[in-house]
């Protein structure tokens, strides 16, 4: 199963408009997407209440995993959009 990690690039971490843009990018994917802390439990990543329940802040690192078809294509979208402040 693919991972990648990813540094959160948003001042703000996961919450509120960059949690929102990430949750829609992977349900977009319509792959089964998981995102955890670095060492913590890995949570359904198409879920906004459980992805902003992960308090990830600015310059945390976060794994994401995704099964099926593109998930590779799919991860790297999806780290390329954390590594983005989308609160400049």
């Amino acid at each position: 199963m693919p991972t990648r990690t990813a540094a959160v690039a948003s001042r703000v971490g996961l919450h509120a408009r960059p949690a929102s843009l990430f949750v829609q990018a992977a349900t977009a994917t319509g792959l089964a997407v998981t995102i955890a802390r670095a060492g913590g439990v890995p949570v359904d990543a198409r879920s906004i209440l459980l992805v902003m329940g992960l308090g990830a802040r600015h310059g945390d690192e976060v794994v994401l995993e995704a099964h099926g078809e593109g998930a590779e294509t799919a991860l790297d979208a999806l780290v390329q959009l954390l590594q983005t402040d989308h609160d400049a």
